[in-house]
């Protein structure tokens, strides 16, 4: 006999995690299922300015946005790929964009011509050879030009930057002219079945009584469900990511409006510039080991583009996962299910990773263990091979100017981690498992852009002849150089194409 289908899904919480979460059920679902959603205007969420990588196109994509809309109505800009400013060293900097690295040459990439040419001492800037890198430092920018393939034009890679409360409201609205269900209220109380452990129903402040076949937690860094009632262990990742606070604050727009996130390195942590276009979006991440609140408020502010536009928020977590984001008729999304600090921009992503996810392995009422078990893997690998990236930021550096980047060029790290910088090291060769989210172009920028050079070149590069290398190579300038001469300024991009009305 066939197991009943599931008939009635709650998302608890709302914020980006819950509308993102409902509105591509909604979209993909096309009313199979009852989709309700509770949130509290009392419980306020973490809306603050986001970056993001291009993965979040493929999102918008399936719920049929249209791009010019979707950046007017979120105040978003257009994002390259992001800065790193004194993480190397102090005083140097670089990009990891997204996209291409010029072009690959017989059976190599061209980061091993590079490399070799730099042996020679005649190697340029690494930001030269990639349309995103080099676009973003000039200030340009473009839709990538698909009828132009033979042409850097055509590869340019964009996300974006933009207001997360705006988003929520605009994919809020999204949702329910799909047929949504939104309940005002506060959870105070989780029933569970006295048999299997599943989630019965949730009890609100005002006793209204919700009852579902799956659960879906996005109520934040509370863990509602998978971690107060469900009781999941968190695994906690400081020991390699020290940082356990953040402090948000916007300011006033600057000039300087960049179509790319800027990381800054500090004492005891970073800081971060999102340029949106009625606002600069800015925080501090640090380490309450190695520096105080009023500290790093105060160096905060003292690096604001302009005059503050709200009073900071102030923000602590712990960095980590549920050691399962799945728990019978119970899936964890977004902050819930785990804490990576936006370094690498990826906190949307991990969210919309989850509900593809979870629509992929959607269950019947029997919620069979091995589909569980197999969701519960797949998030595993993505978030180990996310920390390993971010935490390579903090390992590769040669700072020693404070107890904190001190401890973290001398910290172990994990072996899958170590793997990659071992054989980095080596010849330069970077090997992508199982489809991780950071490709090899982005580990090659990082690596390089703080200083882990290989000890010696692929031994291929020798079937090229040092001045094939520099044709090679100064052709690839030469074309992404007239490129830009194309592109217009990131800001007169904007205004000519998807200005928002002001505020």
């Amino acid at each position: 006999m066939a197991t009943p289908n599931i008939a009635r899904i709650l998302i608890v919480g709302g914020g980006s995690a819950g509308w993102m979460t409902a509105a591509l059920m909604a979209q993909l679902f096309k009313g199979l299922y009852r989709i309700d959603l509770v949130e509290s205007d009392e419980i306020a969420t973490i809306g603050v300015g986001e970056a993001t990588i291009p993965a979040i196109k493929q999102f918008n994509k399936l719920l049929d946005f249209d791009e010019d809309e979707f950046m007017r109505l979120t105040q978003g800009s257009f994002k390259l790929g992001i800065q790193f400013v004194d993480w190397w060293r102090k005083g140097e900097s670089y990009i990891h964009g997204f996209g291409v690295i010029g072009q690959n040459l017989e059976w190599l990439r061209c980061h091993h011509y590079w490399l070799k040419a730099r042996e020679a001492g005649q190697a340029g800037d690494f930001a030269d050879y990639s349309i995103n890198t080099a676009a973003a430092l000039a200030n340009k920018f473009m839709r990538a030009a698909p009828n132009m393939p033979a042409s850097p034009l055509g590869h340019i890679a964009h996300a974006y930057h933009f207001d997360a409360t705006l988003y929520a409201r605009f994919l809020r609205g999204y949702a329910e002219a799909r047929g949504v269900i939104r309940t005002e209220g506060r959870v105070v109380e989780v029933e569970r079945d006295g048999e299997n452990g599943h989630i019965r129903a949730i009890r609100l402040a005002n006793g209204q009584r919700l009852e579902a076949d799956l659960f879906v937690d996005c109520t934040g860094l509370r863990a509602l469900l998978i971690g107060d009632a469900l009781q999941t262990p968190f695994d906690d990742w400081g020991q390699w990511l020290p940082c356990d606070r953040a402090i948000a604050m916007p300011c006033d727009r600057s000039a300087d409006f960049t179509p790319y996130t800027r990381s800054t390195a500090r004492e005891a942590g970073w800081q971060w510039r999102i340029p949106l276009q009625h606002r600069t979006g800015n925080g501090m991440v640090y380490s309450s080991r190695f520096t105080d609140d009023a500290t790093a408020e105060a160096q905060l502010r003292a690096n604001l583009d302009g005059a503050p536009r709200a009073e900071p928020l102030r923000i602590r977590y712990r960095t980590g996962k549920r050691r399962a984001t799945w728990v019978g008729n119970c899936v964890a999304v977004g902050l819930s299910a785990g804490f990576l600090e936006p370094l690498e921009s990826t906190s949307l992503y991990l969210i919309q990773s989850a509900v593809v996810r979870l629509i992929k392995l959607f269950p019947d009422r029997s919620f069979d263990p091995a589909t569980i078990a197999e969701f519960n893997r797949q998030t595993d690998f993505e978030y180990e091979r996310i920390r390993d990236f971010i935490i390579l930021h903090y390992k590769a550096t040669e700072r020693d100017d404070t107890e904190f980047w001190r401890h973290c060029r001398d910290m172990p790290v994990p072996e899958t981690l170590a793997r990659k910088i071992d054989l980095f090291r080596a010849n330069g060769r970077i090997v992508r498992e199982d489809d991780e989210l950071f490709a090899e172009e982005s580990w090659i920028q990082v690596f390089l852009g703080q200083g882990v050079i290989p000890r010696a070149s692929d031994p291929l590069v020798e079937v090229k002849r040092p001045d094939e290398i520099a044709q090679f190579l100064g052709n690839i300038r030469a074309v992404i150089g007239k490129c830009l001469d194309h592109m217009p300024s990131h800001a007169d991009y904007v205004a000519q194409t998807c200005a928002a009305p002001s505020i």
